[in-house]
């Protein structure tokens, strides 16, 4: 590791969190800063060398740009958990729709990207239905930071994890809070160890212990309800939980409004979770057929929509849907995980031939890759939406809409 330190003015906001500058060496070295801001000139201490590229600490802003803020929270920069508390939030939100353009253009490779103006989230602050939370300090996690005060937790759980004490224990490290459409609270702790620990709980609180993939409950419910545009859904503690619920919203409305959805549509869902966007869509065509690799997503799924008979469900990874379809469907949503789709499921996707590709993104990065595949296999990028997911952090959620060439 580096100890260098350097004096630059940073031009433009990257995918992640940090700003980029140029080093002052022969090869104008790219260097990445977190918690700064483009045009301003910042004292930095480089962390990280490679020959193309180097990353650095922010030591001190010499020429602030004029936009900067105070953070709103005390742990802002030590916490890591939030990226732009520093800038007023319509600035984050122009950041968003440029990184989102820059990846689209460079990783991607086209040109002018059609890009809408970026969906705001209602709340920018104690907005986030799930949290997780690491206890105490050890060995294998001495650097963790004592927090006093988040302004991201829903308030329900913003009040609750403040009043919780836990004595010593080798049992776990790592517990997450997750509140209900009727502000309830389940406390999930995680570990490898299949002991279950012991403590004093509260008669209104739904707690499991999470080992090894299994589902242990100490008291009260195994999953939690939340609801969508007033629908009911039940989610159990492994499966996967929008954290924002009012852009959820937004993005289910925009998926009803966007694609061609009628009574001759077939619908094949990719990563379909417990079924939140396949409750609102199976009103709404022909057939609608899902795929989700998650055992207790899928159980979820079953509840959440046993009431539609236009629905098939199979539990099996994304690719291997395939070779089971009796026929090419009209639409194809996809919702991957950050890390996008895998080469083997575009490959197929490409053959089946669906006239229109849904891709609702967690990673611009990854999006813009996949989307490089899709047009390489005959799609014409149509529109690309941006929402704002997680204010205050610099993840990019983003719908994105394919039609077949």
């Amino acid at each position: 590791m580096t100890s260098e330190s350097y004096e630059i003015t940073l031009s433009k906001f990257i995918y992640g969190g940090e700003t980029m500058g140029r080093l002052p060496d022969p090869d104008k070295r790219a260097v990445f800063v977190p918690y700064a801001l483009p045009n301003e000139r910042v004292e930095v201490k480089l962390t990280f060398e490679k020959r193309g590229y180097a990353r650095a600490n922010l030591l001190k802003v010499l020429e602030t740009a004029p936009e900067r803020i105070s953070a709103k929270c005390a742990h802002f920069t030590n916490c890591k958990g939030c990226h732009y508390q520093h800038i007023p939030y319509e600035s984050q939100l122009r950041a968003k729709e440029e990184i989102l353009k820059d990846q689209l253009t460079r990783i991607g490779k086209i040109e002018n990207p059609p890009i809408s103006k970026i969906v705001p989230s209602p709340e920018i602050w104690h907005y986030r239905n799930q949290m997780d939370f690491q206890i105490g300090r050890s060995a294998l996690t001495p650097n963790i930071l004592e927090v006093t005060e988040c302004h991201i937790p829903a308030p329900a759980i913003n009040e609750f994890w403040q009043e919780l004490e836990f004595g010593e224990n080798n049992l776990f490290n790592r517990f997450t809070l997750r509140q209900d459409a009727a502000d309830n609270i389940m406390l999930i702790f995680h570990s490898e160890n299949p002991e279950t620990p012991e403590m004093t709980l509260e008669d209104d609180l739904s707690v499991v212990h999470v080992t090894a993939g299994e589902i242990i409950v100490m008291g009260g419910d195994d999953h939690i309800v939340t609801t969508l545009h007033g629908l009911p859904f039940r989610v159990s503690a492994t499966s996967f939980l929008h954290p924002n619920t009012a852009v959820a919203e937004k993005m289910i409305t925009h998926l009803l409004e966007t694609l061609p959805l009628n009574d001759d549509t077939t619908l094949l869902e990719l990563h379909s979770g417990v079924g939140t966007f396949s409750a609102f869509l199976a009103p709404k065509v022909k057939e609608l057929i899902c795929v989700e690799n998650s055992a207790t997503a899928c159980q979820d799924f079953a509840i959440n929509l046993d009431e539609f008979e236009n629905v098939a469900l199979y539990e099996a990874p994304a690719m291997n849907i395939f070779p089971s379809l009796d026929a090419p469907p009209n639409i194809i949503l996809v919702d991957p995980p950050a890390s996008g789709l895998g080469r083997h499921t575009i490959d197929r996707m490409l053959k089946v031939g669906a006239s229109t590709l849904a891709y609702v993104s967690r990673d611009p990065s990854t999006l813009a890759r996949d989307a490089k595949k899709l047009i390489k296999g005959g799609y014409t990028l149509k529109n690309v939406t941006p929402f704002d997911v997680a204010p205050q952090n610099a993840q990019i959620d983003s719908i994105a809409l394919f039609l077949l060439t």
